[in-house]
C-alpha cells in the first residue's frame, strides 16, 4: 500500500472554473504510473471572473492522502512540483495537542522511506528547508490561511516561535478557499464509504503518545474540506442517528448527510431489563 496523490488543473474560462483530476497511485516504493483520470466542472455564481480567493487559471497542485487523524480521513495539498516527494517519502496525519488547552491541529508528517520513522518531520519544515533554507532556532514556519494541510509554498511563512501570528492573507469564505474547493473535488473515501464502522482511529494524549481513551480526544468536522477542529473536548455535536459522526454545525452535517447516510447505522440503546421480584 502507499499514498494516493491527486493531480488538480484549475482552468477558467467563459465564467465557468474547469478542474481536471489526475489520479496516480504507487507502483513499488519509488515509481508511480497513471490509473484512473476524470473531469469534473464547478460553476460559481454568476460572474465573468473568478471569486476571490479561488484558484487561477492555470493552477496545478497535487494532493496526498494522509490516512485517519481527528476522526477522519486527512489530505494535504503540496505544489505541483513537490509531488515527487511521494517517491521518496511516506506521508501520514500527525495531531498536535496545545499544551496551552487551547485544542489541537492536525498536520502532514513524512519520513524517508529508506531511513524509517526516525528522519520524521512536519511537510512543511520539509519543504521550507527544501526551498528557502534552513530555519534558525527560535522561529517556525506557520499556514497563512491557518489550514495546517494546506503545504503549498506561497502559504508557508518564517515567524518567530514567540511572535505574533501573522492573520490570514484574506477574508476569503471558507467554503471558496483552494483548500476546500480542491478537497471536494475527491470521491468519498473507499475505506470510509465500504469499511466505516470498522476503521480505527488513533487517539494521542498531549505528549503526542497512542492512547486507547476516546474520552480525551479532539475531533475535527467530518465533513473532509471543513477543518474546524474541538477546541474543547466533546465541543461538536454528533449525528443523533450513530452517535459517531462529529459535525462544528448544521451547515457541515448537511452538506456531508450524501455520504454519510451510507455508513451512518442508529445505535443500538442497551436492553435495559427490570429484576425479577425476590421471593
Amino acid at each position: 500500500e502507499g499514498e494516493s496523490v491527486v493531480l488538480l488543473s484549475w482552468c477558467w474560462e467563459e465564467g465557468r472554473e474547469s478542474v481536471a483530476a489526475v489520479l496516480w497511485r504507487p507502483v513499488g516504493l519509488s515509481t508511480y504510473r497513471l490509473c484512473a483520470s476524470s473531469r469534473m466542472k464547478i460553476v460559481p455564481p454568476a460572474t465573468q471572473a473568478p471569486p476571490s480567493g479561488a484558484p487561477v487559471s492555470g493552477l496545478k497542485l497535487g494532493i496526498v492522502r494522509l490516512g485517519r487523524a481527528a476522526g477522519k480521513t486527512k489530505y494535504a495539498l503540496l505544489d505541483e512540483r513537490d509531488i515527487t516527494l511521494v517517491q521518496q517519502f511516506a506521508f501520514e496525519a500527525r495531531v498536535e495537542i496545545n499544551r496551552d488547552g487551547n485544542g489541537a491541529a492536525v498536520y502532514a508528517w513524512a519520513y524517508d522511506i529508506h531511513r524509517g520513522r526516525s528522519s520524521g518531520q512536519y511537510v512543511h519544515n520539509l519543504l521550507w528547508e527544501t526551498h528557502r533554507g534552513g530555519i534558525a532556532p527560535g522561529w517556525k514556519v506557520v499556514h497563512l490561511n491557518n489550514v495546517t494541510v494546506d503545504n503549498r509554498l506561497e502559504n508557508l511563512m518564517l515567524v518567530q516561535r514567540n511572535g505574533k501570528r501573522p492573520l490570514p492573507v484574506s477574508p476569503t469564505p471558507r467554503d471558496q478557499s483552494l483548500y476546500w474547493v480542491a478537497i471536494q473535488q475527491l470521491p468519498a473515501d473507499p475505506v470510509e464509504e465500504h469499511y466505516g464502522d470498522f476503521v480505527v482511529t488513533r487517539y494521542f494524549n498531549p505528549n503526542g503518545e497512542i492512547v486507547d481513551d476516546e474520552e480525551d480526544c479532539y475531533y475535527e468536522c467530518r465533513y473532509p474540506p471543513c477543518t474546524n477542529i474541538e477546541k474543547e473536548l466533546r465541543e461538536f455535536s454528533i449525528c443523533g442517528r450513530c452517535q459517531e459522526a462529529r459535525y462544528c454545525g448544521t451547515y457541515c452535517q448537511q452538506k456531508d448527510w450524501p455520504v454519510h447516510k451510507k455508513v451512518c447505522r442508529e445505535k443500538k440503546r442497551p436492553c435495559i431489563t427490570e429484576r425479577p421480584p425476590e421471593r
